[in-house]
């Protein structure tokens, strides 16, 4: 059966696209069909990570909501361009980098509910394994839906004190909508820190899993979103712990 996963968190800035794009890479790469889809269609940029710029997207998720093509026509098979060695496909579901799209979006909004039909749709045409959504921070409709129909919920905070209060809001706003399974990961954090002894705590606060806790990394702030960091050191220390995540998502 295939896992609807919304990798969330509650403020911008926590590294969610990138965490997203580089457990998707490596679920497919150990033979997995998995989709991304990037529903932070007031600030996309998830597709970057995967190599294309904003003006390669021809067909987006604003094309499907909007203009009424369908689903699966959004869906770029990035797989050529990562690696020769991937045992699975792919796929990304980008949102449209124009002004004008944008503009729509934060002045009309758009249609929750067909949302959500289309990332069932996506999962049944595609044969998907696993369907990330890199949902958009904080909490709306659009967020709450994609909840809704998510079998597992990924919250990625930092150890920062406002982070841990919209953790704790994201956690009980999940508890009441029934999401089956909530996970935390912590992201960036100080290297002066045990992660044994974050993890711990984190999990006291909220009674919920730490499937990781993730250091500051410097080779990750370097590389400047350009690409994905497990393709790039593939040895390195947060490349294992993006594993780690990865078979608690395909679990």
């Amino acid at each position: 059966m295939a896992r609807i996963v919304s990798v969330h968190s509650f403020r911008g800035g926590t590294g969610k696209s990138n965490i997203t794009a580089n457990v998707a890479f490596l679920l497919a790469l150990s033979g997995r069909s998995v989709g991304v889809i990037d529903t932070d269609i007031q600030s996309p940029g998830i597709h970057i990570l995967f190599g294309l710029e904003g003006s390669e997207i021809t067909c987006s998720l604003n094309d499907y909501l909007w203009h009424g093509r369908d689903i699966t026509e959004t869906a770029l098979d990035v797989t050529p361009s990562l690696t020769a060695d991937m045992g699975g496909r792919l796929f990304l579901i980008p949102s449209s980098t124009e002004p004008g799209q944008i503009s729509r979006v934060l002045r009309e909004g758009y249609d929750a509910e067909r949302l959500t039909r289309g990332l069932r749709e996506l999962v049944d045409r595609l044969n998907l394994d696993s369907l990330l959504i890199d949902t958009h921070p904080g909490l709306n409709e659009e967020t709450l839906l994609s909840l809704i129909i998510s079998n597992m919920l990924v919250i990625i905070m930092r150890p920062d004190k406002q982070d841990y209060e919209g953790t704790d809001i994201t956690m009980r706003v999940a508890r009441q909508l029934e999401v089956p399974i909530s996970t935390i990961v912590i992201n960036k954090a100080p290297t002066n820190l045990e992660p044994e002894a974050i993890a711990i705590k984190v999990k006291q606060i909220y009674d919920c899993e730490v499937i990781a806790v993730l250091p500051h990394s410097e080779e990750m702030l370097n590389l400047g979103s350009d690409g994905l960091f497990s393709v790039h050191f593939p040895e390195h220390q947060l490349t294992s712990l993006f594993k780690q995540i990865a078979q608690e998502l395909d679990g």
